[in-house]
């Protein structure tokens, strides 16, 4: 991969072989960070998986920094009330499956109550690809709406460990102070760590990085948040 002059001049202002506590690895991604906009802030967990395991749920980050999620909920005409007076951007069965079909994604986050899976199981290809297909696993298909829906506009995020085992996730922005972003890497780092298999053997997290979004990567030890 070909990368940008600004890039390559980063690489040169630290040890990329050295790591830091999370609040100096976070100071030093600020420094690093040259892009002209506000850059995301993404944390990377590499886990120590077996092919057959996997790592995924949900969690609350404790300082927000993008605006309030676009809910979608998936509900029959007696729960339409509940979902509404929780907070759902939209809300409905069928016409928006249909609505869905012809193209339109103009949400962020989808919720379902389970007697509408069997439909919106068909939209699979469109919501998967996406990340937007209502999951139990991560609290989007359940009857109790106003639950759900107060968990994700205080914030609430899913993550995953991809195919290589590797979790990333965004938890902040460059112009947040670094101990909000560094209070949000703890807690993602601690709900995985929370998520180990019980059949995992050895060290589970084996590497944490940070780095903004046209920023190089900073090793993070975690010797002293244990």
């Amino acid at each position: 991969m070909k990368r940008g002059k600004k890039y390559l001049d980063s690489l040169k202002k630290y040890d990329r072989a050295a790591s830091f506590d999370v609040k100096a690895a976070l100071d030093l991604v600020k420094n690093l960070a040259a892009a002209k906009f506000d850059e995301t802030v993404d944390v990377s967990v590499k886990l120590n998986l077996k092919k057959s395991q996997s790592v995924r749920d949900t969690v609350v980050l404790p300082h927000q920094f993008r605006g309030e999620k676009r809910i979608l909920v998936f509900c029959k005409a007696e729960k339409e009330k509940e979902a509404q007076d929780a907070g759902a951007t939209y809300v409905g069965a069928e016409d928006l499956i249909e609505k869905i079909r012809g193209g339109w994604l103009d949400f962020d986050v989808a919720v379902a109550t389970p007697d509408m899976m069997k439909d919106v199981g068909k939209l699979g290809m469109v919501l998967g690809r996406r990340g937007l297909m209502p999951n139990p696993k991560t609290g989007t298909v359940t009857f109790d709406l106003k639950g759900a829906l107060a968990e994700l506009k205080k914030g609430r995020v899913e993550f995953r460990a991809d195919k290589t085992g590797v979790v990333h996730l965004a938890v902040g922005k460059i112009s947040m102070e670094a101990d909000r972003i560094a209070e949000n890497v703890r807690t993602v780092v601690a709900e995985i760590r929370r998520k180990k298999p019980a059949d995992a053997k050895g060290e589970f997290i084996q590497t944490v990085s940070l780095s903004s979004t046209m920023g190089p990567g900073v090793w993070v030890s975690l010797r002293d948040e244990e």
